[in-house]
């Protein structure tokens, strides 16, 4: 009884294996079927769709039914339309670039007014007051000279010519004191000495004026060049909002293909995703192809021992 125990268990198990295997294979190919099921419908297929605007053309290899080529057909009008556009964007190409010279003649006012302005800034401010004054001096110089002249004359013909008064000594510091003169001398110079005081200030002035004005000269220069340069961006105004009218056109004519591109990924993915479900049966039918109730009643009856 032992013996023939162990070959019904052995002949049962070699059965259950037997099965096992041969549902194991069906289930692999039903699998690669669905597989290659799934590809075939996830192959990706364009739609072709005509608008007002144009149509889409799509080609396809005759064998294995891939997209070989893709491409789209403006409408008549709207292509006329863009090249007319596209002319109009070559005449304004052509004023962009007559721009430059045009506005050549702003470049060289602003190196003339940069030129000037270092001219004008060569100098500090303290020298620029420095020259003003000696420039004011020389001007009043032979006024002056006539005006002590006339007041010699004056002191000489009144008989006070040697007459001076107003001294005084030295200082604590060890410098001189004021010199003696005449009333009318003394006004004479007082007058000198304040009219000089004004002059000082103004030459001051003057000096910080100067630079100023060095400096509003290369600010002046640097606007020229700015319009120069905003002059020849904006004369290419034109030929960028016809060329953007063109592209305008274009992408209308463009789609119909991103429409029939759309269309055909969406059956692309709802047809994958149908054809992947057919591979769960086939999970479900291997326990079914793999049960063998003969090998199972051998298996059981190997460990009855009646």
């Amino acid at each position: 009884m032992p013996y023939i125990a162990a070959g019904a268990s052995l002949f049962g198990g070699l059965l259950g294996g037997r099965s096992a295997r041969k549902a194991a294979q069906t289930q692999a190919d039903a699998q690669l079927k669905a597989a290659e099921l799934a590809a075939q419908e996830a192959r990706f297929r364009p739609v072709g769709v005509t608008t007002r605007f144009g149509s889409s053309n799509f080609t396809t290899d005759p064998v294995t039914g891939r997209v070989t080529g893709a491409g789209y057909t403006v409408d008549p009008q709207l292509k006329a339309m863009q090249d007319r556009f596209l002319g109009l964007a070559g005449t304004g190409l052509d004023q962009a670039a007559a721009a430059q010279g045009q506005f050549a003649p702003l470049q060289g006012a602003a190196q003339g007014l940069f030129g000037l302005g270092q001219q004008y800034i060569a100098q500090s401010p303290q020298e620029a007051a420095q020259q003003y004054m000696s420039r004011q001096q020389e001007l009043l110089a032979p006024s002056r000279e006539r005006q002590y002249g006339a007041l010699q004359n004056q002191l000489f013909q009144t008989g006070r010519g040697g007459l001076s008064v107003g001294a005084t000594g030295a200082r604590p510091s060890g410098a001189a004191g004021l010199g003696a003169s005449n009333p009318e001398t003394e006004a004479y110079y007082n007058a000198l000495a304040q009219q000089d005081a004004q002059l000082a200030t103004q030459a001051q002035q003057a000096g910080m004026d100067q630079t100023r004005f060095g400096a509003g000269l290369f600010a002046t220069g640097g606007n020229l060049l700015n319009q120069g340069y905003q002059g020849q961006t904006a004369a290419l105004g034109p030929y960028e909002a016809y060329l953007q009218q063109a592209r305008q056109l274009e992408s209308m004519g463009q789609q119909p293909l991103q429409l029939g591109i759309d269309i055909g990924s969406k059956g692309q993915s709802n047809a994958a995703a149908q054809a992947m479900l057919s591979t769960g049966p086939s999970a479900q039918s291997y326990a079914a192809n793999a049960y063998n109730p003969f090998a199972d009643f051998l298996t059981g009856a190997s460990r009855n021992p009646m």
